[in-house]
């Protein structure tokens, strides 16, 4: 999950920053007079609002299958050490030789 996590992390900041570029050309103070650029600032500054927001339900829900994946992980090893300890063992078997074929 840290892949998603920094991934979404890094567009959103491409995002803040573009929208930090974008608020920084409508603020000139020549263009304040143009009735469209006003316009045009309101619907960027609403539409990133909502940009804002969609992210932030996007976190939580990534984060809610998260912690949901971890229980159901948590559940399973409960109710099926054996086998938890099997594929342990045999990944450990598969290193030792690979390992060992090297030298």
């Amino acid at each position: 999950m840290s892949v998603s996590n920094n991934l979404e992390a890094a567009a959103n900041a491409v995002v803040e920053d573009l929208a930090n570029d974008v608020k920084g050309v409508l603020s000139n103070k020549d263009l304040e007079s143009v009735p469209q650029i006003k316009a045009l600032k309101q619907r960027v500054e609403a539409k990133l609002a909502i940009a804002r927001e969609l992210a932030s339900e996007k976190s939580k829900i990534a984060a809610k299958k998260a912690k949901d994946a971890a229980q159901t992980a948590n559940a399973y090893a409960h109710d099926e050490p054996w086998q938890i300890a099997g594929a342990a063992l045999a990944v450990g078997v598969l290193v030792g030789l690979l390992l060992g074929s090297r030298r």
